[in-house]
């Protein structure tokens, strides 16, 4: 048990599935109070049974911004603090930039770009006063774009600014401020979007390499959490070793 995450309360985002949804069990076992929110609540509820501490389920969309903030409220009534956020709700609708869905790139900029950023807004009064901490989970894809992803793309190195200037207004006052950009991960994430050709490809990558699983990344975010106070991870940049971009 990491004992400076002992009894801390620990707010995730976008945790029904996947990175969110074994960053929660890890922070769990780490002894820390966690506060699950998503749209599938009927998930984070078996979730909740599988954690081995206390754990708050909440449903939450943070593309509502109403909502965000009823949700760290909540965080805050149930348990009197809250000591870090981990954003990492999140969607990915590929496809080409001519003939693109424009309602798809709406939703993403909403989701990971907006949303993460309502997150922080509403969380940050009292992560001021805890003195705690910010995980953003962004992606490789939020440090080199790529064909396919331009929207996706944007929405995250959108994030990854608006955090990095996050950092330079808080650290001073205590607050740390971490950046996880992981590569390909297995996660439901590849089979969001809706073109088929897309999807495929994106099969045959994850079969074409060792890809990382939601377990690695979320040993990282109780790596990053974990560090004595002093001590700020403030970037952690993860790829399957098989990945070369």
């Amino acid at each position: 048990m990491n004992s400076n995450l002992e009894g801390k309360v620990v707010l995730v985002t976008g945790a029904s599935s996947g990175i969110g949804q074994a960053t929660a069990l890890a922070l769990s076992e780490a002894g820390a109070k966690v506060v699950v929110g998503a749209r599938r609540t009927d998930r984070l509820k078996l979730l909740a049974e599988d954690a081995p501490g206390d754990v708050l389920v909440l449903d939450l969309d943070v593309t509502d911004q109403q909502a965000v903030q009823d949700a760290v409220a909540a965080t805050v009534q149930r348990f009197g603090r809250l000591d870090a956020l981990v954003n990492n709700a999140g969607v990915m609708l590929n496809g080409p930039i001519l003939g693109a869905d424009t309602t798809e790139w709406t939703r993403m900029i909403e989701t990971n770009l907006l949303g993460s950023m309502y997150a922080v807004h509403a969380a940050l009064p009292h992560l001021l006063e805890s003195k705690g901490s910010v995980v953003q989970v962004s992606s490789t894809s939020g440090r080199i774009a790529s064909a396919a992803a331009a929207a996706y793309s944007a929405s995250k190195f959108g994030i990854t600014g608006f955090i990095e200037s996050l950092r330079q207004e808080v650290t001073t006052q205590g607050v740390r401020v971490v950046v996880v950009e992981p590569g390909f991960v297995s996660t439901e994430l590849i089979t969001h979007g809706t073109d088929p050709a897309l999807r495929a490809m994106a099969q045959q990558m994850a079969d074409s390499m060792r890809t990382l699983q939601p377990e690695d990344i979320a040993n990282a975010v109780v790596y990053a959490l974990g560090q004595p106070d002093h001590v700020s991870v403030n970037q952690l940049l993860i790829r399957p070793t098989d990945q070369d971009r």
